[in-house]
């Protein structure tokens, strides 16, 4: 079914280009604000209330107000608008007060991916929130792109594997055993990391780049890419999909699909 673009700003229901919101607004010239990304199957969104969780949790962090059920029974009518399609739902809260729901076509990612390691330093004080400064995260997803690769892979200065720009991340040395960074580290409290985690056995603790550079296998984990292979690291070439990856990808669609029924993921997965 095909996507039609729709937003629904503080309850007003129109297509995304024509949306509007009034200004000023801190969401816009600051970045100051909180959001989440779902995905609909069949129209359906997928762990929804663990979104709003999060959304909550971030926004508490940045000392923001959220009405949450003004959003909930706004998503109902946005929903029923945009009928039974594979979609992305993008949620966003802007200090201006503006509530947004937003019905996106999904990226088309490639069966594959290739990943760059970049540099970065986290915001100790934006730590596990999901705000509306992202701008850092784009910006290293093109530093990764001038280097050949598909996407970035954060390191921080003194060595430690983090996550990807709007991902996480997973692998498997030689010895088979899947790892990825625990939330010990200064990285989001990914919905889709805590659901492939609870399906597959995987070690978490906190990793120096060295343990990367073993990797025999690797994927990404998001709410759009789902479970995504990493092809290459650094332009090292990695089996694609591993044992474990596969293994993940086959666990996610099982649980999507305990979740909302064998239907609702149609020929999404």
């Amino acid at each position: 079914m095909e996507v039609t673009q729709l937003a629904s700003v503080d309850g007003r229901i129109t297509p995304t280009n024509e949306a509007t919101i009034p200004l000023p607004d801190d969401g816009l010239y600051r970045g100051d604000g909180v959001f989440e990304v779902a995905r609909l199957y069949g129209g359906r969104p997928f762990a929804m209330d663990e979104h709003w969780d999060r959304l909550e949790r971030s926004a508490a962090s940045i000392g923001l107000p959220v009405d949450r059920p003004a959003l909930e029974a706004e998503l109902g009518p946005l929903l029923a608008e945009a009928g039974d399609v594979e979609a992305n739902l993008r949620v966003m809260v802007t200090r201006g007060g503006r509530r947004l729901l937003l019905i996106e076509e999904p990226f088309p990612y490639a069966d594959s991916a290739t990943v760059a390691t970049v540099t970065y330093q986290p915001t100790v004080i934006l730590d596990c929130v999901k705000s509306l400064s992202y701008a850092a995260n784009m910006h290293a997803t093109r530093i990764a792109k001038e280097r050949g690769a598909d996407e970035a892979i954060f390191v921080t200065p003194d060595g430690t594997v983090l996550e990807a720009p709007t991902s996480s991340l997973f692998w498997a040395g030689p010895d088979g055993v899947l790892k990825t960074p625990s939330l010990d580290n200064p990285i989001l409290d990914s919905i889709t990391r805590d659901r492939v985690i609870r399906e597959v056995t995987v070690e978490e603790s906190v990793y120096d780049i060295a343990e990367l550079e073993t990797a025999t296998e690797a994927f990404m984990a998001s709410t759009g890419r789902e479970v995504q292979p990493v092809s290459a690291i650094d332009g090292r070439e990695l089996e694609w999909p591993g044992p474990n990856t596969t293994a993940a990808i086959e666990a996610f669609k099982k649980a999507i699909e305990l979740e909302l029924g064998a239907a609702a993921s149609g020929g999404a997965l």
